[in-house]
């Protein structure tokens, strides 16, 4: 399936390159001069700091493994081009290493000839045919900056480049299928469904960097089976995975392209995703990495308004599809494969962001986090740098949470305790770690009745764990209100202990409170029976549990905790920020006394 929707995006994507070709950038241009007696090299390269974009261009390219590799035509390395040696680690060339560089130089000219004596009327072609069977490539001045990894193109006296001639395009293809297909098996294609001569392995490879890793790059085989362990019934390569010439290499090239789309592909860490859909559509996809209020809008409208996915889909059917890669060693690894429509889509992601929504206090208002920033704040927070540590979070979460993302499923089971940990290892809850709260405790995303909890403080919610949370916040704020100048708080101390074990911390915090209490009502009467009345509704809640408050807390009540402390903040931040406009407000209206009954 996944290869059948990659050559149907192949039908119809507009810059596929040539069968067999993909960019490369140039570092030397071969320009061949018009009677074939001489040629010379040009630098291609760009100064260090230039903000130009290097020479890149289509061309030929298959993968080549094993100790005598064959060449490209027309397009090579310096070693294949120019025989230029690949000199040691310490930068000695060894006579060995001069012989493997001939030899490439050899099978390269070999190819050249063989396509000039096929086309002999292309314009360049007898002029380089002449030059090179005259051993014109052992003539060229190669200057001391040649590296042997440099990539040489070879252009004719017009300074055209040979390489993207129709008849050099139809040799390179007939050269790969020749190695490629060299099993002569005729049979019926997995793909397109129509008989063909079927490929022994993949001609194409995924371009090297094309997938993120923190080993080393190289490019990587979809599919590879070359050891009998590998295979269905001990078979080798795509025996068992019958793919013609042409969807083999429609498919590979279809991938490469959305790979270099930064519209189509979304990178992490050592992964990346590629998406694509049956037929073009508005794009809403970039909402995951950057929400913007009038995409998540539309998101989160089209959700209310056909909250069911079934539905959605039946409105809009338009296929979407979504391929997740990663890097192990040469071979490509298929982490998710995504095939939905993009009804449906719209649905999880409005659900997306309206499960995980949390409220701003200070501004009144909601946020919308990005998925990097939920997946980066699952990490260790750096008190020093004042953010996360970078590739702190736990390997292969950020891939999950784009699959619950896509598809409305639940969050995976091991971000809850970790993200517990680090919250009291790191004595720090913020917006992004409150929002992977309100996604772990949805007990159910796929319901499209959107049961899980609030974005904001909600005064209804009876859990012991939320409540604790609230009576928690109450405290600290009335201890930040009675000492503003203290340097460490009560959750700076015990926040730990008492989403653990709150029955002891919240009683004991409770008889310190009065001393609090006291002075704020000598030096703040208004803060003081705002926050009094606040604390005596706080344990007449706790008093109504069962059993009292709570001795210990499961992992799902300390995460009800965490939010419930959290959103209480987040409401007190707003009564603040309320206050503090009416304050200000009334001394507008006080040093001007006419502006006070002016029509707003």
């Amino acid at each position: 399936m996944l290869l059948h929707r990659l050559t149907e995006y192949a039908d119809r994507a507009e810059k596929l390159p040539p069968p067999y070709y993909r960019p490369k950038k140039i570092q030397w241009a071969l320009r061949v001069d018009a009677d074939g007696t001489t040629a010379a090299l040009y630098d291609q390269r760009l100064p260090k700091g230039s903000k130009e974009k290097p020479l890149q261009t289509p061309a030929p390219y298959a993968y080549r493994s094993g100790k005598t590799p064959p060449p490209s035509l027309l397009v090579d390395t310096a070693q294949f081009v120019l025989g230029v040696p690949k000199a040691a680690a310490d930068g000695r060339v060894s006579d060995a290493a001069i012989q493997e560089a001939h030899r490439r130089r050899d099978e390269y000219a070999a190819l050249l000839l063989s396509w000039a004596e096929h086309h002999p009327d292309d314009p360049g072609v007898s002029a380089l045919a002449t030059f090179v069977s005259s051993g014109g490539l052992d003539r060229v001045k190669i200057p001391q900056e040649v590296n042997s990894t440099d990539t040489v193109a070879v252009m004719d006296a017009d300074a055209g480049w040979l390489h993207l001639r129709p008849s050099a395009q139809e040799a390179w293809a007939t050269q790969v299928r020749a190695r490629k297909a060299g099993s002569g098996i005729v049979d019926v294609c997995l793909v397109c469904e129509d008989e063909g001569q079927l490929l022994t392995t993949i001609p194409e490879s995924i371009k090297s960097g094309a997938i993120p890793t923190s080993g080393v790059g190289r490019d990587a085989q979809l599919v590879s089976i070359n050891a009998s362990a590998h295979g269905r019934g001990g078979a080798l390569q795509l025996v068992n995975t019958p793919v013609c010439e042409t969807c083999g290499s429609r498919s590979m090239a279809a991938l490469n392209l959305l790979l270099a789309d930064d519209r189509h592909r979304r990178r992490a860490a050592e992964s990346v995703t590629v998406w694509w859909t049956r037929e073009p559509t508005d794009p809403f996809f970039d909402a995951l990495d950057h929400p913007t209020e009038e995409t998540v809008a539309r998101l989160v409208d089209s959700l209310h308004a056909c909250p069911d996915p079934i539905i959605a889909e039946r409105l809009d059917p338009n296929g979407y599809y979504a391929l997740t890669l990663a890097l192990n060693n040469a071979r490509a690894a298929v982490l998710d494969w995504l095939d939905t429509t993009v009804g449906r889509l719209r649905n999880h992601l409005g659900a997306w962001f309206e499960d995980h929504k949390v409220f701003d206090g200070w501004t009144g208002s909601y946020r919308y986090l990005p998925l990097w920033h939920l997946a980066l704040a699952s990490g260790r927070w750096d008190d020093k740098a004042g953010k996360y540590a970078p590739r702190s979070a736990p390997r292969g979460l950020e891939d999950e949470l784009l699959h619950a993302a896509l598809t409305r499923g639940p969050m995976p089971a091991r971000l809850l305790p970790h993200l517990l940990q680090r919250i009291r290892a790191d004595h720090r809850v913020d917006a992004p770690r409150t929002a992977l709260m309100r996604l772990t405790l949805h007990s159910n995303r796929t319901d499209k009745e959107q049961t899980g909890p609030m974005p904001r403080l909600d005064d209804t919610n009876q859990e012991p764990g939320y409540l604790c949370g609230r009576t928690f916040a109450v405290l600290e704020a009335i201890q930040r209100a009675a000492l503003p100048e203290i340097n460490a708080t009560i959750g700076d101390k015990f926040f730990g202990t008492a989403m653990t074990a709150p029955a002891a911390v919240l009683t004991n915090l409770r008889n310190g409170a009065n001393g609090h209490l006291k002075r704020l009502r000598r030096d703040k009467k208004g803060t003081y029976y705002a926050l009094d009345a606040r604390l005596a509704d706080a344990f007449a809640a706790l008093a109504h549990i069962e059993g009292g408050i709570p001795v210990l807390l499961n992992t799902r009540q300390q995460a009800w905790f965490v939010l419930g402390y959290e959103q209480q903040r987040a409401e007190d931040n707003a009564a603040r920020a309320a206050h503090k406009a009416a304050q200000e407000r009334k001394l507008a209206e006080a040093e001007n006394p006419q502006s006070a009954g002016a029509p707003a």
